[in-house]
């Protein structure tokens, strides 16, 4: 028996003038690289890093980000399609970005970073990378409830949202699941670069925000509706099959051997 829910028939458009619409994805989107920026800076100052560094990163993050999220779309979850109308992959501002696909795009667009910062390792700049990405993370989630997507599956909870949107069936949450969730993941890395010693050990905190992430992400998919046809009737959705390499390797970054640690801080700039 249903106790309650909440009605929900927020428009995704903040404003519109003319051609141009202000949608609240993409409000929250870029607010994240904003914050982002703006602990960054932080952190930056504190480990009296070059702001010019950081403007450089910011630049690579961006791209890797909006890259990788939009082709980790296309091709984890419709490349038939994609791939038959590849104009089609640029679209990026009808929709469709893909956690994963970010995932790959930072570390490789670091990658690519460390070939000219020179003075750090790839594992420095994730470690602290992934601090603001947690962040942007919660924000984006928050666009998805805006544009009622990605929603969850029918349920009689009674915290349960009515997309009016979509239909009229009660559903869980499961932005905000996320967004609540990567809200405590953000809380927790913050908490370990600043009051911890753990972020002399590189890649620690990189790989505790790939455990934190997409383990919580691997669950939450439980409880949300098949984003593409073809996982219907799969055991496992596309978002928990591409979770679980990421988390094994979370757990590699955090709990490998101290002398793996010692040597990759010995080889410095030669890691990347």
């Amino acid at each position: 028996m249903i106790i309650s829910s909440i009605f929900w028939n927020v428009s995704p458009e903040i404003v519109k003038l003319g051609p141009i619409t202000l949608r609240w994805y993409g409000l929250l989107f870029a607010s994240g690289f904003v914050f982002g920026y703006l602990i960054l800076t932080k952190i930056y100052q504190l480990e009296k890093k070059p702001q010019a560094d950081l403007e450089q990163l910011s630049i690579y993050v961006i791209l890797g980000t909006v890259i990788g999220a939009r082709l980790g779309h296309c091709l984890f979850y419709d490349p038939v399609y994609y791939l038959s109308n590849p104009f089609e992959i640029i679209k990026v501002w009808e929709g469709g970005l893909a956690s994963h696909g970010a995932a790959i795009g930072i570390p490789f667009s670091i990658y690519l970073l460390t070939k000219k910062q020179k003075d750090k390792t790839m594992l420095w700049i994730l470690d602290r990378v992934v601090i603001v990405v947690a962040l942007a993370a919660v924000l984006i989630r928050l666009g998805n409830l805006f544009n009622s997507e990605i929603i969850g599956k029918a349920t009689n909870v009674p915290w349960a949202f009515i997309f009016a949107r979509v239909d009229d069936v009660p559903r869980h949450p499961a932005q905000l699941y996320e967004s609540i969730f990567y809200l405590i993941s953000f809380i927790i890395l913050y908490f370990v670069y600043y009051k911890t010693e753990k972020k002399s050990n590189q890649g620690f905190i990189f790989g505790l925000f790939l455990v934190l992430i997409f383990g919580f992400r691997f669950f939450v998919e439980f409880l949300k509706v098949e984003q593409s046809v073809f996982e219907k009737g799969m055991i496992l959705d596309m978002g928990q099959l591409l979770s679980i390499p990421l988390v094994v390797a979370g757990l590699y970054f955090m709990f490998r051997k101290e002398k793996e640690v010692v040597n990759i801080k010995a080889k410095g700039k030669r890691i990347h």
